[in-house]
């Protein structure tokens, strides 16, 4: 079985590998949207994977972490492409959220997106 729960959060950065000139060089920002999936079995007692509740309160840690920040100034977050945003996520969500299985970064303005199923998965 998997469920899941979104998450939006708006941030600036820079592309530093980006080339000489590229708008993406320069500071900037997006709205992000990020859907954090787990799969696991259902509690035959809960009828449940995960209370949503305990899942909203993980994602609420790294939720205050992100937004509304510079994504460069954050360790591990030097050059802050989706894939690294993602990859980011993972590590830092996996060991609260052992269930983790998929997430997904959207950015709907650019109509782009990234998913990842994790290190096991590439």
């Amino acid at each position: 079985m998997r469920i899941y729960k979104e998450f939006h959060f708006d941030a600036a950065h820079f592309l530093p590998t980006a080339p000489e000139g590229h708008p993406n060089r320069r500071v900037h920002g997006h709205s992000f949207r990020a859907v954090i999936w787990l799969d696991g079995k259902v509690n035959k007692d809960t009828g449940l994977v995960r209370h949503f509740e305990q899942f909203q309160h993980e994602i609420e840690r790294f939720h205050a972490e992100i937004d509304h920040h510079m994504l460069n100034e954050i360790d591990g977050l030097e050059n802050p492409t989706l894939e690294n945003i993602t990859m980011w996520l993972w590590k830092r969500m996996k060991p609260a959220l052992p269930e983790l299985c998929r997430i997904e970064l959207h950015r709907a303005s650019c109509h782009e997106g990234c998913i990842y199923d994790g290190p096991d998965s590439v």
